[in-house]
């Protein structure tokens, strides 16, 4: 069963952008920075992709 996100769709707040960036260039992978954010991969991808930041696939 997949996992259900309940932020599903939600907007970006500024707090959840700067974590993001720190968790990035910690080098941290998608699985880990999506699961500690509570959103999907694809969120956190496409955020990543617009905020031009490269993140770990897997570890």
């Amino acid at each position: 069963m997949a996992e259900k996100f309940e932020r599903h769709r939600q907007p970006w707040t500024q707090d959840e952008i700067q974590k993001l960036h720190t968790l990035a260039k910690k080098g941290m992978a998608l699985k880990a920075i999506a699961k500690a954010m509570t959103r999907s991969e694809e969120s956190i991808k496409d955020r990543a992709k617009a905020d031009g930041l490269a993140i770990t696939k897997l570890r």
